[in-house]
């Protein structure tokens, strides 16, 4: 009898002998700036845990309150039975914290891109979609049904070009950016983005995962860092990066919501946010409008950090934010420098295709306000000892 998934050997074997197949570590400690992986205790530079908050004790405490109060799933979706005041004060707060009319709450980022962009766009529209985005952008664009029109990377004349081709054809545009790029780390030139897509009345959007919690006052995100508050119409965001928890928000416009809980099949038809998570985000928030000094220690490590490198000979981009990327090209090259960067007790891992271009392979490395001084040095000495040992500096 022939195999009919024969073919699923054939492309796992190419995948490890190309060096792309990802073998995944397991965790066995809370995130912090120490983990135990595989059993190993490593210094952690992989984590999205920008401000450490992903084992604060606030955040367990109020994940312990809130479930004791009010269980811990929502049992329902948000518009049958499954709305609960945790939700709706979260909703409140984010606007509040973003300086937004509205916001909606979902299950995770990928999904407020998924639930979002189908909303807004249509078989009869097209949406202008900068070429370096996330995956939830390309996908929650995929699910639309508009015209996917991509333009150079964050290049405010591709835009207006591509805006300009595309205004007599389609019923309406929809411009999207990532705000932080999360690969790379540079920042979209989203006051220039705004400004051409309000002068031709197209809407737009952002995508603020690694914005939110990282740049802005006390990490209230791009559009707080270019002050362009009530020019967006719409800001999505996740829970999971800077929050420390999981989660995704929509924020923007009070009509946009509405109309979002109206139409959005993520909102309509997929169970609501978790307790603890709900609880956890609250606790968060509010830790970040107390205080900028977590914010504000992340980027003085990002700083120090990014500088030592570049000392060294290292290659870090374009990057203008913490997330640092050490570009080495070839992928093979990349694994075996995070193998031994690992072997040196430094956890970082290393990022080829799909995830990034061909020949653009990295060493990705995620400062987060919980590294020590210390815990920065020893990493700068893992990775000049590995460096001189592979020649690449």
């Amino acid at each position: 009898m022939t195999d009919r998934l024969a073919w699923i050997d054939e492309e796992l074997k190419n995948l490890k002998e190309t060096g792309f197949y990802n073998s995944i570590r397991t965790l066995g400690s809370p995130q912090g700036s120490h983990l135990v992986v595989d059993g190993k205790q490593v210094l952690n530079f992989c984590s999205n845990n920008y401000l450490g908050l992903a084992n604060h004790p606030r955040l367990v405490e109020a994940v312990n309150a809130a479930t004791k109060r009010l269980g811990v799933g929502p049992g329902a979706v948000r518009s049958i039975a499954g709305t609960m005041d945790l939700h709706i004060e979260l909703e409140r707060r984010m606007a509040a914290f973003k300086g937004v009319e509205s916001s909606v709450v979902l299950q995770s980022g990928f999904v407020a891109n998924s639930a979002s962009i189908p909303v807004l766009a249509g078989k009869e529209d097209a949406i202008l979609s900068d070429e370096l985005n996330h995956a939830s952008i390309i996908d929650g664009s995929r699910l639309s049904g508009a015209k996917i029109i991509r333009f150079k990377h964050a290049d405010p004349q591709a835009l207006e070009d591509a805006i300009k081709a595309a205004q007599s054809q389609y019923r309406r545009l929809l411009m999207i950016t990532d705000g932080v790029f999360s690969m790379d780390g540079d920042i979209a030139p989203l006051d220039q983005l705004v400004e051409i897509c309000e002068r031709y009345g197209v809407m737009s959007m952002v995508d603020d995962a690694h914005g939110e919690g990282v740049v802005g006052k006390g990490g209230r995100g791009i559009v707080d860092h270019f002050g362009l508050h009530g020019r967006l119409d719409l800001e999505v965001g996740t829970f999971s990066k800077a929050f420390g928890v999981a989660g995704g928000v929509v924020a923007g416009k009070a009509k946009i919501s509405d109309l979002l809980k109206q139409r959005s099949r993520a909102f309509l038809f997929s169970s609501a946010m978790t307790v603890p998570n709900a609880a956890a985000n609250l606790a968060a928030v509010d830790l970040l409008e107390e205080s900028t000094a977590l914010v504000d220690r992340l980027w003085g490590n990002a700083r120090f950090f990014q500088a030592e490198m570049r000392k060294l000979g290292f290659d870090t981009g374009v990057t203008q934010t913490p997330i640092t990327p050490v570009m080495l090209g070839d992928v093979q090259l990349a694994r075996e420098f995070s193998r031994q960067l690992y072997d040196a007790g430094v956890f970082a891992m290393a990022l080829g295709f799909p995830t990034v271009p061909q020949g653009k392979a990295r060493i990705r490395v995620m400062l987060s306000a919980a590294h020590s001084q210390q815990d920065l040095e020893n990493c700068l000495d893992a990775f000049e000892q590995v460096g001189k040992r592979l020649n690449v500096i």
